[in-house]
């Protein structure tokens, strides 16, 4: 679906709390008439809240995206009920709790969420319970317009190349299917190393040194350390689980044990507790490799290459036998992405050190040794960091494919998909076309000036 259709689907969530309409002078009005559904003002400045929750700016340009989403959004809600479509609870009741999380995160706690939003928590989530039970409905009418418009055949795709202007095909970017030898460092001796400091600092600190000294001068968490290694009040939910259990478990002022994450190895204070969520300050130190292990592994790589090189043993072969990264090694080092299951990258799928050891090379070159992460690292968690553990490889360009408008004969699937997605938001604008024409809809004229997407909104503005 496109951008466009997936804003519908944020739009019924946001209305999720009743905010003064300072913006117009209004303590609130309904400012447009859906069927039987009135929006209020309110559901206007409750998303511009919404974007406030979570850090964003807003203008009036904003505000007409909104009520455009609202009335779109409730066309389809409309649709859903009438279909009998039913709720995924499951999903509704997840949504919710990572929600209120991120609110409580970002504003500090319950306090200041109940002030922000201006009515108490237990209110608030039944509003967003709710509206997220009419995204959900929302979302599924949407998919089930999406469904009814068949697999595109290669008649379709063919029309649509023969019809379509040359220039809005798409442009499918160079792509690199690649192979890798990866070598890691002695992570235990490197683990060791890391504990014998931590442990070093944790009694410095029991022995009367400041934490927040010390963070700012060993954590390498390079946000929370200028702050003395102080995180904010959060909930327990964002942090990995060994990090969250261990702080909920400490009493305000006790310094942890050594917590071990997927980010490194920490020792945690916690400042405050409440309910779900906490202040602690941490100290995070990540396993460093000395010199030598790379020289090691660098030496071990290039003399490898050398002999992929002289032809004395495949690269598969050499991969299979030496490599220390299994999902690879399996596969005779060839790469691939961990999300799709495919063989072929994109640039911006690659890692800037794999990138830039490959750059230049023809099919069939093979990368000088570089140091390099795997793919540990947690993009969904809120951190400001993502690590991987360093790892040293060689890459081998196996095929390229040079960037190139798309043809019927070697991008059909890719053809097919966007031949797809166009005859999806055909259907979904047909849908919205017949709804609005068969709906009473009237919009308020403070409105007037919006540039919306759809034109047919201008028709409904009521000039009583």
């Amino acid at each position: 679906m496109t951008k466009k259709s997936i804003l519908i689907l944020v739009a019924a969530f946001a209305t999720c709390v009743a905010a003064h309409a300072q913006k117009y002078k209004y303590i609130d009005k309904s400012v447009a008439v859906v069927g039987n559904e009135v929006v209020l003002i309110s559901d206007i400045e409750a998303m511009v809240k919404e974007r406030g929750a979570q850090g964003l700016s807003s203008d009036r340009n904003v505000r007409c995206e909104f009520l455009e989403n609202i009335l779109e959004s409730k066309l389809l809600l409309m649709q859903a009920r009438i279909d009998s479509l039913t709720v995924d609870q499951e999903n509704v009741e997840a949504q919710l709790n990572e929600r209120i999380d991120a609110y409580l995160t970002y504003l500090g706690g319950q306090e200041q969420l109940e002030e922000y939003f201006g009515k108490p928590l237990y209110r608030l989530r039944q509003d967003l319970r709710q509206k997220f039970e009419d995204m959900s409905l929302t979302q599924t009418e949407q998919m089930k317009i999406a469904k009814e418009v068949p697999d595109m055949t290669p008649y379709d795709v063919k029309e649509y190349m023969d019809t379509v202007d040359a220039k809005n095909l798409p442009v499918v970017p160079i792509k690199y299917q690649l192979s890798q030898i990866c070598l890691y460092p002695d992570q235990e001796a490197a683990n060791l190393a890391v504990r014998e400091k931590l442990l070093d600092l944790r009694e410095r600190i029991i022995n009367g040194e400041k934490f927040a000294t010390l963070a700012r001068m060993y954590s390498e968490d390079p946000v929370s350390s200028r702050r003395g290694g102080e995180l904010g009040m959060a909930s327990k939910s964002i942090y990995w689980p060994a990090f969250s259990d261990a702080a909920m478990s400490l009493k305000p002022g006790v310094i942890s044990q050594i917590v071990e994450t997927p980010d490194g190895f920490h020792i945690i204070e916690v400042l405050e507790k409440n309910g779900d969520m906490f202040n602690a300050r941490h100290i995070l130190l990540k396993p460093q490799y000395t010199s030598e292990d790379r020289e090691k592994a660098f030496k071990t790589l290039d003399s490898l290459r050398t002999e992929i090189i002289n032809g004395a043993v495949t690269f598969q072969m050499a991969a299979s036998f030496y490599s220390q990264d299994a999902p690879t090694r399996t596969n005779g080092g060839q790469m691939s992405d961990p999300n799709t299951g495919s063989s072929y990258f994109e640039i911006d799928q690659l890692k800037p050190e794999d990138y830039k050891a490959i750059s230049g090379l023809k099919e069939g070159e093979i990368s000088q040794p570089v140091e390099s992460t795997d793919n540990d690292g947690r993009p969904d968690r809120l951190k400001d960091f993502v690590v991987g553990k360093t790892n040293y490889k060689i890459i081998k360009v196996d095929k390229i494919i040079p960037a190139h408008t798309a043809s019927f004969e070697n991008d059909f699937s890719q053809l097919q998909m966007e031949v797809k997605r166009e005859k999806q938001q055909a259907a979904l604008d047909a849908f919205m076309e017949k709804k609005i024409s068969e709906t009473k809809i009237l919009i308020d004229p403070m409105f007037k000036d919006c540039d919306f997407h759809r034109s047919v909104w201008t028709s409904k503005f009521n000039e009583e």
